[in-house]
């Protein structure tokens, strides 16, 4: 069996325990399924060095891509009547399953997913600076990173007795530029003393109302840990992103923590550190002496 017939097999089983998960009702372990299954099929659509796909079948896998993005935010928003139905995309299973021969028109009217480059934190500077110095010869390179799309929100988990569930509310963000930031998001993350992850990052969906100096997102994100199980010196992390449309990447232009003490019932305003992000909180410096900040609003949850 080829390498790429064992991939369009792993494909269709991740793509099976999604739709299982999803028909069950385990709602968040569907969307980590579908999420993971959508960013492999980017990362092939995106690879220039793969010539194990056509551009068509690339081009169908792209769109393959943006139906399991659809159908995970739909799995995140149970108010819309015009979400991607579980039925809808088990009518893709025998595309995926026969990729390599599959020639007829996708079903649904949808574009890939547009592939933006998301860089790691510390990376975009290095870019800039590449391709600042490159600039007037026209030789510069860039690097391939792994594509992610905003709007990853997880549901809240099962309540536990005892147990404190957080949800913290997004408000919105104080920029002198606010009204440049292009796809503005927020990644959220909680990590521990060293920068590890604790929890499942998170992406908000990207923010469309900016007005004066601040772009509102009015989004909740669910913490996807009980409190009482986080560790001491654990952080929860807001990383703010925005597209830059001339170098073609997603960068991060600050970022904002909050800490285990910091945690109560009702609004809290945080600072603004500079990029790259710190996850380890040693050497932080503010984005600006300006009173600008993130606006959150905290809900504690318990049973």
């Amino acid at each position: 069996m080829s390498d790429v017939t064992k991939t369009v097999q792993r494909w269709h089983a991740s793509l099976k325990k999604a739709t299982d998960f999803d028909s069950w009702g385990q709602l968040v372990e569907a969307i980590d399924e579908y999420q993971i299954l959508a960013r492999q099929l980017q990362k092939e659509v995106q690879s220039t060095n793969s010539h194990d796909f056509t551009e068509e079948q690339k081009r169908t896998l792209g769109k393959f891509a943006t139906c399991l993005e659809m159908r995970s935010a739909a799995l995140q928003n149970t108010h819309s009547q015009d979400d991607f139905k579980l039925e809808d995309l088990k009518q893709l299973e025998p595309i995926i399953k026969n990729i390599l021969t599959y020639n007829k028109d996708f079903p649904f009217d949808v574009q890939p997913v547009p592939l933006r480059k998301i860089l790691a934190p510390g990376e975009e500077e290095n870019l800039e600076v590449e391709e600042e110095s490159d600039a007037g010869t026209g030789t510069g390179s860039t690097p391939s990173f792994t594509s992610r799309v905003p709007g990853t929100l997880l549901p809240r988990l099962p309540s536990e007795p005892g147990m404190t569930l957080l949800t913290l509310t997004i408000e919105k963000i104080g920029l002198k530029d606010a009204g440049q930031c292009i796809d503005p998001y927020i990644t959220v993350s909680v990590k521990d003393v060293n920068g590890i992850d604790l929890n499942p990052v998170q992406d908000t969906p990207v923010a469309t109302q900016k007005e004066d100096t601040y772009i509102h997102f009015s989004v909740d994100v669910e913490i996807q840990k009980h409190i009482e199980k986080l560790p001491k010196g654990a952080a929860i992390f807001f990383e703010f992103k925005h597209y830059k449309p001339k170098k073609r990447f997603t960068s991060t232009k600050c970022f904002a923590f909050m800490e285990m003490d910091e945690i109560k019932p009702g609004p809290i305003v945080i600072e603004l550190y500079k990029k790259p992000t710190d996850f380890r909180r040693k050497k932080l410096n503010l984005l600006t002496k300006k009173p600008l900040y993130l606006h959150l609003h905290q809900t504690l949850h318990k049973d």
